[in-house]
């Protein structure tokens, strides 16, 4: 029986770049919120090969999650997951980024640790703002409250999204839910290796896919930062995607791995009046 491995949101750029590099050996199940929208995927991937499948999964939803996890085990051992699937500031107010992006990962997480493998790897995807804000910013000391109460912490994660009025609301509200998603992935490690899963997340820069065009404009405005002065490849972050599912790797987990082109290792080291002097 073929290992199966489960992205979610790989309907189009990173999530169909990595299934060309983990191979036609294996089965791939991605989904989305409509799987009709990831047919044309689908349909281009077994064409060339590829053993895929299109699943409907609202990650917001647990009862979803479960579905997708429960389906996934039935078509063989689960090996891997990415968990690729959310929304940035142009696609929804806070509390629709906080469920998805924050609530989505948890339950993604929660729910697929329980039918995976020994050995397996569990890979969260962020995004280089997580990094962006200042920590006086960050409702850190809220981020447990997702194992007591969670609409407690949707409350409190909105409220910090809120800070300078609901104009702002988005675009905090992205950066939590995205250093929250680097916060559980480091708080969950222990507890998934008891039970022989590892756990990373990976952080993003701006990239040439769907989502990233939505961002496009802002993402523009921080290639001065970067080292490598362009938009990162889908292709070239789903080498590392893939990578990361080698359980040869099997020291690396409870970390975030940033790939972006060098924009957060240059705001974290360089002054404000270094940097106006980096060029295009």
């Amino acid at each position: 029986m073929k290992k199966v491995y489960v992205i979610t949101g790989g309907g189009s750029g990173m999530g169909l770049a990595t299934i060309k590099e983990l191979g036609k050996d294996c089965k791939v199940i991605i989904s989305g919120r409509t799987a009709t929208k990831l047919q044309s995927a689908v349909d281009e991937l077994t064409k060339e090969g590829y053993d895929v499948e299109a699943f409907s999964c609202d990650v917001s939803k647990r009862d979803s999650v479960v579905e997708l996890a429960n389906y996934a085990k039935a078509k063989g051992p689960v090996v891997g997951l990415i968990h690729a699937a959310g929304v940035s500031p142009h696609m929804g107010n806070a509390e629709t980024i906080v469920r998805i992006n924050a609530l989505g990962t948890y339950y993604v997480d929660e729910e697929f640790v329980k039918i995976m493998e020994k050995g397996s790897m569990i890979v969260n995807v962020s995004s280089m703002s997580a990094y962006m804000l200042p920590n006086m910013l960050l409702p850190i000391k809220k981020y447990s409250l997702i194992f007591k109460d969670e609409e407690k912490f949707l409350k409190k994660m909105v409220k910090g999204a809120r800070i300078f009025g609901s104009k702002m609301e988005s675009n905090l509200g992205y950066p939590i839910s995205k250093n929250f998603v680097c916060w559980l992935t480091k708080r969950l490690a222990n507890a998934y290796y008891e039970k022989g899963i590892r756990i990373i997340s990976v952080s993003p820069g701006n990239y040439e896919t769907p989502m990233g065009t939505l961002e496009s404009d802002q993402g523009a405005q921080f290639l001065v930062n970067n080292a490598i002065k362009r938009f990162g490849d889908p292709a070239e972050i789903a080498v590392l995607f893939a990578q990361l599912m080698d359980p040869r790797l099997g020291y690396l987990t409870g970390t975030d791995i940033v790939m972006d082109g060098g924009c957060i290792g240059n705001l974290s080291v360089y002054s404000s009046k270094e940097r106006k002097n980096f060029t295009m």
